[in-house]
């Protein structure tokens, strides 16, 4: 047994067994003693307050041990009731947090990977013209991977006014991106917004005690952006055609850094700055006359304003970027379509013993010299996508046979799970089970499709209705499973209606298990992806400048206060 000091309300030593008390134990032990309902008891350990939590952490687990000092405090309903949803707000908010890491470092590791994708989607790390890039090793992919999750997902949050969880995001981001390699990270500019980012976070909090950490990152954002962008910006002019899409970036960066400066008493460097940033805020102003001009075009006052921001006013200019853009999103429209056919394709083929998704590159290159498409997918599988390997699979007989033999044994386990289910649907409508089974049956045969199947079996009421001496009662006996095994032995179908999408279920490697699958956090994976789904080449430059603009001129005036401070001040 431990004891526990406990002063406030009640004052005593408690013993406990610490491996088996919880602080709600804890709490009403104490009320008990000191004849006040629980939940008008706050418990205070080394600082801070003890929470319930789930009900099952034991005091040991949080820290406490023997000898410890608890206060117990007193506190009305009211301020319980606060603290309570204030405690469930926390849990909230940390589950959260927990459920966004998960998701991010799953997504990450599977696309990362080469696995094959479990979603409609995949995940590619592309550069600003819209091109897959590979940066170094599949840790760096996977890195990187995360961090931008984790930005983009940060982004979301301070766009609806969430800083402290953005703040706490960008954190993770921070520590996904250490996890590459630092050579890599030097030739993209993502980690210093991030960076930026942070420190614009600790601002919108009003955080003054995080100048220190905040003037570090800034040094940190500014050398990283000038080494991507070139001091003088050439670099990221050539890139974007002669566009100044950085402008609002480097326009924050130097409000903060004249903040910075303001509160650790610099005002010569902060006015110096902060006027810099005036200058380019001022730049940023889209006149009337030129936005009028471009929406007259067709266009949307928010996509008229964006162009005319990152084209530097010039209506010309604007009108191209956005049909530019148009194109761009209808090319990433058509590229969405054909990956999700490609993902489609590859779940056909099932996966590696590794669990990776057959490389869709090499197969193309096999089916090329002359090999059946299956059967070249099936040497891939098997030999992990060795090109080398599976050639040689493929140009030797009796592995050539082999694989002939899994193959056609796989598509006829698909074509009769295919058949068994529009059979089960066809039934559940009401139609038949021996007349749908024929129907079915036939179709298999003669490539037909489900509205063909319809439209027999319809047929075939109206027959039984004209003729009621030929109908047959329902009879789902043997003879239905007899049809089934006959129907596996037939040919490929080549109509999608009743083969269906095949899936790995058959495949030596099978997909994930039942229990790998619960473990699978969708709704969160699926929020990730879709935020990043809505991040183009130029979200990091596309600012909405109002609140800067009001911060500029907030500390400009301040600096103005102080100058006449300063000048009353020496005339005394």
């Amino acid at each position: 047994m431990a004891k526990l000091k406990i002063g406030g309300v009640w004052v005593g030593v408690l013993e406990v067994e610490l491996d088996n008390w919880t602080v709600p134990m804890l709490r009403e032990e104490v009320a008990r003693r000191s004849n006040i309902e629980p939940g008008s008891i706050k418990l205070i350990c080394t600082g801070k307050v003890l929470k319930d939590g789930d009900g099952a952490e034991k005091l040991i687990q949080l820290g406490i041990r023997n000898n410890a000092k608890i206060l117990a405090t007193r506190i009305s309903v009211e301020e319980g009731n606060s603290l309570k949803e204030e405690l469930i707000a926390e849990e909230e908010r940390s589950s959260r947090l927990a459920r966004v890491k998960a998701a991010a470092t799953a997504l990450s590791k599977r696309h990362a990977d080469g696995s094959l994708p479990l979603e409609d989607f995949n995940l590619e790390i592309q550069n600003q013209g819209g091109e897959k890039v590979q940066l170094g090793s599949e840790t760096d992919q996977q890195a990187i991977m995360m961090g931008l999750m984790f930005h983009a997902n940060a982004k979301n949050l301070i766009k609806r006014q969430k800083f402290k969880n953005a703040l706490e995001v960008l954190a993770m981001g921070e520590e996904a991106f250490s996890l590459c390699n630092q050579k890599i990270l030097e030739l993209v500019d993502n980690v210093p917004i991030l960076q930026l980012d942070m420190v614009w976070c600790y601002f919108l909090l009003q955080d003054i005690s995080s100048l220190s950490v905040a003037g570090m990152r800034l040094e940190k954002a500014r050398e990283g952006i000038e080494r991507c962008h070139g001091k003088d910006l050439s670099r990221v002019r050539f890139l974007q055609a002669g566009r100044q899409p950085e402008l609002a970036l480097h326009m924050r960066l130097e409000l903060l850094e004249g903040v910075l400066a303001y509160h650790n008493g610099d005002f010569d460097k902060s006015r110096k700055t902060l006027n810099c940033a005036k200058e380019k805020f001022l730049q940023l102003q889209v006149p009337d006359e030129a936005l009028s001009h471009v929406m007259s075009m067709g266009f949307k006052e928010c996509d008229a304003q964006k162009a005319l921001r990152l084209n530097n006013q010039d209506v010309a200019s604007a009108v191209d970027f956005l049909f530019e853009e148009k194109s761009r999103r209808e090319k990433k429209r058509e590229d969405d379509i054909q990956h999700r056919k490609e993902i489609l394709e590859q779940k056909r083929y099932g996966m590696t013993p590794l669990k990776r998704a057959v490389n869709l590159e090499k197969l193309k290159e096999l089916v090329s010299i002359g090999f059946e498409k299956f059967l070249a997918a099936e040497a891939l599988r098997r030999n992990e996508n060795d090109f080398q390997k599976a050639l040689d699979d493929l140009t030797n007989p009796e592995l050539n046979s082999a694989m002939q033999v899994s193959v056609e044994s796989r598509k006829r386990k698909r074509q009769q799970r295919a058949a068994e289910a529009r059979i089960e649907e066809l039934v559940s409508m009401g139609f038949e089970r021996s007349r749908v089974v024929a129907a079915v049956q036939a179709a298999l045969q003669s490539g037909g499709n489900m509205e063909q199947i319809l439209t027999q079996l319809i047929s075939q009421l109206d027959d039984s209705d004209a003729n009621p001496s030929d109908s047959k009662p329902n009879d789902a006996g043997p003879s239905t499973v007899t049809s089934l095994a006959e129907m596996s032995t037939i040919g490929s179908l080549n109509n999608n209606d009743i083969a269906g999408s095949s899936s790995d279920e058959d495949t030596v490697v099978g997909p994930l298990t039942a229990g790998e699958t619960e473990k699978r956090d969708v709704e969160m994976e699926d929020e990730l992806a879709q935020e990043l789904e809505n991040v183009d080449h130029l979200s990091d430059y596309d600012i909405e400048v109002t609140r800067e603009g009001d911060a500029i001129y907030e500390y400009l005036a301040l600096l103005a206060s102080a100058d006449v401070m300063e000048r009353a001040s020496s005339l005394q």
